[in-house]
């Protein structure tokens, strides 16, 4: 098997199936965006299902990868900054891996729904291993015990993705994403002091500015 062909049709795959959706994309088309026919695509990968699920496993063993990072980094002596420094590792992931957000996005809005499997599979375990990792601030008194923990790790969710896929609209109607600087510089600022507030932090609400390639 050419490991070249394969990972050529997954990046294709990922990059349809985030824009169109499962339901929206045939193999017709990630044959034709990849350069090759439909016979070599089912040779290398399967059928669309079968392509799906491995676009759809690559996707969270990258998610899962960041995540397992950064809860490595999650102990230490200031757990509030700690805090603060997962919401940070979470974005910047979402921020550089668009593709990742969008594919579950389309799922929220009922995108392969004969394929039931992957949120008990990938999603359910990620939200139960960031909620295990923040519940001890919960025992030693930072969080307020009266916050619904789970519910929180899904306003973040859902807040990340929306900006990362959707991003907001500026005073002129235009649509403002991760891409622009400023724009993720405020909602940076933003998700840290809603995240702050909802779970009862003491204090004031640590943000940096990221050192990186965004454009403007």
């Amino acid at each position: 098997m050419d490991s070249g062909q394969v990972n050529l049709i997954l990046k294709v795959a990922t990059q349809l199936f985030a824009a169109l959706g499962f339901d929206g994309t045939s193999t017709r088309q990630i044959a034709e965006a990849a350069g090759m026919n439909i016979a070599t695509v089912n040779y290398h990968v399967g059928g669309k299902r079968e392509l799906y699920l491995a676009v759809m496993e690559r996707a969270h063993r990258a998610e899962k990868a960041a995540l397992d990072l950064a809860l490595a980094r999650l102990p230490g002596d200031d757990p509030l900054a700690a805090i603060h420094r997962l919401l940070d590792d979470y974005l910047d992931f979402c921020v550089d891996n668009p593709e990742v957000p969008a594919l579950w996005m389309h799922r929220w809005l009922s995108d392969a729904s004969d394929i039931t499997e992957l949120e008990r599979e990938y999603v359910q375990p990620l939200v139960a291993s960031v909620t295990a990792a923040v519940r001890p601030a919960v025992e030693g008194g930072l969080i307020d015990e009266k916050v619904d923990l789970e519910y929180t790790m899904w306003m973040v969710i859902w807040s990340v993705h929306g900006f990362a896929k959707g991003g907001v609209l500026d005073a002129e109607g235009r649509r403002r994403a991760a891409g622009d600087r400023a724009a993720l510089r405020r909602f940076r600022s933003h998700l840290h002091l809603s995240v702050h507030r909802t779970l009862g932090l003491p204090g004031e609400p640590r943000t940096r500015a990221r050192p990186t390639k965004e454009s403007t």
